[in-house]
């Protein structure tokens, strides 16, 4: 009897446990449907989070390069300095003339005081002797590594150094694969040192063995730019024949001002800053500017252009150009006006006809000049109606005695062909034809276009007005400088790239890129490439990761989204005034509201960003319930650092927007670097400054906002304290300080 309980129980059992599997075990034509559901679910959320990385992407690029249209303005400012003050606080703007016009030719070499200096035996950091051997660089990558400084003796002996070899250096550096196994190319590296020491890590260390090509933009941007540019050229002492140097873009003193090199060197070296840039200046313009590998591999920082010839290259007097913001001044002086004037009557005479005359034909928009300038607008379209696609300016001459403003001032993009000069004669204006452009132009023009350059899908060659420098280059120019050198590979940096590389044209350009979480953390990988006998680049990508090495992707998307949302955010409160002016024109029943159309118009017409506009209102703006988008709530999470009495409000935003460029301005007056200027200093650049840009303020107004900053009255301005006021605070950041603030005030 138990047992057939015993049987009765097992069959019950045995039921059970198949229905059980029935229930855990489903169809297969359910679990296909699953699968396919959740496969369906994580390709929209990763599509959805490749759009949030690409549009934070287009954010810091586009502020990037709007920041570059501003440093070509502000390295305009300086011309104008240059050209129409003589007298700056009694003995003249000294520091700006140096940097700018220095009147020491690097080839003839400058005087150093390295010599006479005194190394303390307080100090930790690394010592060197000269020639330079393994054991020094090797003390010299420990103590970076450590955040030991470099003495300044040593730094300025280190650049003589460099000096002297660059001399012997051609401009074209050609390379061969026969005498080693591969060659790496490195990209921009931008004061990173970690990414330095992460390929040294992976890649091994300059050396016969392993040959380096670093193509450019050591320096600016990051915090570690003097150590990575003085490692550089430390191996570039060591192996002359195995480290090699391009320029980039950044190896540029105006640069240097505005993106952070000039501000580190003069904090870490308060005493000996502006010697050190100087001789920085003279290095950077003996820089080569391309590497051939066995005449096959072309390798410039930016790119080329329709003009771009290597043999005239190759004989340009690199050391002439200092920066390639500093364009070229004609002169009156070598014109004999009476021939020219008896020549435009003849020309006049004929109907104006010449051999070129397709080529110097007047356009409508020449016609609309401001006191001897082209306006931006104006430059464009000359840039488009010209049959010459050269990417550098030529500009037309101004009298040094001239103080009109110039609006926009013409940058290397603008490569309009100046028709004709209007020169004074009797007491009337003359149109005489211009002169042929001067070797120091035309070379000029080659450096530009080597250094700015990016390449594009469309064929042809035009203004770079996107980044403000140099040219857009298409497939047609590759091919076309391919087939006359007889290339088969262009390997260029200056652009960032997500994965650290890219390819285009066909697979015949190579963006490199070796700066990795460039705009921030997470927001891109580095990249070099290994060169063989065979031409076959490969590539090799990393990430130095540290506070997001714990991250999820979504988390670090997150991050770098923050970071870009708040850059541009800050864009729209300095150009609050025009866009509320311009919303204002579409909302004719002063609503407050406008289209979403309207909206990204304006915002795409006053910013010149191209952004997605439509996919970034939501984290921009509120929409009211009928779908209209509430204009000034672009603005509400925003306000100024402190509040600023007596400050008109054209002024205020006038001092956001250029807080940058006011800056550099006021750091280059204040020779010590102690954040003290007079109030005259103050008064007098700025007014400088006003009317360069055109902006219409008051005269009394700026001496109200000097007297104001100056709050102890002493006559000197705190500027510390004056770039303070002018920071864009978001407000989310500040109630977030105060509340931080408040709960540490309770714990102690």
């Amino acid at each position: 009897m138990g047992c057939g309980t015993s049987a009765a129980a097992t069959e019950t059992q045995c039921v059970e446990e198949t229905e059980g599997e029935h229930v855990r075990n489903p169809s297969p034509a359910l679990t296909m449907k699953a699968a396919v559901l959740i496969q369906r679910w994580y390709r929209r959320y990763m599509a959805h989070l490749e759009m949030r990385r690409r549009y934070t992407w287009n954010i810091f690029q586009s502020i990037e390069y709007a920041g570059e249209q501003d440093q070509l303005q502000l390295s305009s400012f300086f011309s104008f300095m240059l050209d129409n003050v003589t007298h700056l606080n009694g003995n003249g703007p000294d520091l700006i003339s140096q940097l700018l016009d220095p009147v020491v030719d690097p080839w003839l070499g400058r005087e150093s005081s390295f010599g006479s200096m005194t190394v303390p035996d307080s100090y930790t950091g690394p010592r060197l002797s000269f020639p330079l051997s393994v054991s020094d660089t090797n003390t010299l990558l420990g103590a970076f590594k450590e955040q030991q400084p470099l003495h300044a003796k040593y730094l300025l002996q280190l650049l003589y150094e460099t000096k002297k070899l660059l001399r012997q250096m051609p401009n074209i550096v050609h390379l061969s694969t026969s005498y080693t196994k591969d060659i790496t190319i490195c990209g921009d590296l931008h004061g990173h040192l970690d990414d330095l020491l992460l390929i040294f890590y992976k890649n091994g260390l300059p050396s016969a063995e392993t040959p380096y090509v670093f193509n450019g933009d050591f320096v600016d941007r990051g915090k570690k730019s003097v150590e990575v540019v003085v490692l550089l050229f430390a191996f570039f002492l060591l192996y002359p024949d195995y480290m090699h140097l391009n320029r980039g873009n950044h190896e540029d003193h105006i640069m240097n001002l505005r993106y952070g090199f000039t501000k580190e060197v003069m904090q870490k070296y308060k005493t000996h800053g502006r010697e050190i840039l100087q001789l920085f200046q003279d290095v950077f313009s003996l820089l080569p500017l391309a590497t051939v590998i066995d005449g096959k591999i072309l390798i410039v920082h930016g790119g080329i252009s329709d003009q771009t010839d290597l043999d005239f290259l190759n004989s340009v007097e690199r050391c002439k150009v200092k920066s390639a913001l500093r364009l070229p001044r004609q002169s009156f002086e070598p014109l004999d006006l009476g021939q020219s004037y008896r020549q435009t009557k003849r020309l006049r005479s004929t109907d104006g006809s010449r051999p070129d005359s397709s080529r110097n034909q007047k356009t409508p928009n020449q016609s609309r000049r401001r006191r001897g300038h082209l306006t931006h607008q104006d430059s464009a379209a000359s840039c488009s109606s010209s049959s010459s696609s050269s990417s550098s300016t030529l500009c037309s001459p101004r009298s040094p005695s001239s103080l009109s403003p110039c609006p926009c001032p013409p940058s290397p993009s603008m490569h309009f062909t100046v028709n004709s000069l209007q020169v004074p004669f009797l007491d009337s204006l003359s149109s005489l034809p211009p002169p042929s452009p001067p070797q120091h132009e035309r070379e000029w023009k080659q450096v530009v276009d080597i250094l700015w350059s990016d390449p594009k899908n469309q064929d042809g060659c035009f203004p770079n007005t996107f980044r403000g420098g140099g040219c857009y280059f298409g497939p047609d120019v590759t091919q076309r400088l391919m087939l006359q050198h007889g290339l088969q590979l262009l390997i260029r940096s200056h652009e960032c790239k997500q994965e650290g590389y890219e390819l285009c044209h066909g697979g015949r350009v190579i963006t490199i890129f070796s700066a990795s979480n460039y705009y921030e953390e997470g927001s891109n990988r580095g990249a070099y490439i290994k060169m063989g006998k065979d031409l076959v680049p490969r590539f090799y990508q990393y990430q130095v990761r540290r506070g997001t090495r714990k991250l999820t992707l979504t988390q670090r998307v997150r991050v770098a989204e923050g970071s870009a949302l708040k850059a541009l955010k800050e864009k729209l409160f300095t150009h609050r005034s025009e866009l509320m002016a311009a919303f204002k024109e579409f909302d004719h029943n002063n609503t407050g509201c406008v289209s979403v159309s309207e909206w990204a118009q304006v915002l795409e017409s006053a910013l010149r960003l191209d952004l997605p506009w439509r996919t970034l209102r939501p984290h921009l703006v509120r929409l009211t319930a009928e779908g209209a988008v509430e204009y000034e709530t672009c603005f509400e999470d925003m306000g100024s650092g402190t509040q600023l009495a007596r400050v008109t409000p054209n002024l205020a935003e006038t001092l956001f927007r250029y807080r940058t460029d006011i800056e550099i301005i006021f750091n280059i007056i204040d020779k010590d670097h102690s954040g003290l200027i007079s109030t005259e200093e103050f008064r007098q650049t700025w007014r400088l400054f006003s009317a360069h840009l055109g902006v219409d303020i008051n005269e009394q107004v700026i001496d109200d906002l000097a007297r104001s900053i100056d709050f102890n009255k002493d006559g000197s301005i705190d500027f510390t304290e004056f770039l303070e006021a002018f920071r864009v605070v978001h407000k989310l950041d500040k109630d977030q300080h105060l509340s931080g603030t408040m709960t540490n005030a309770e714990t102690f």
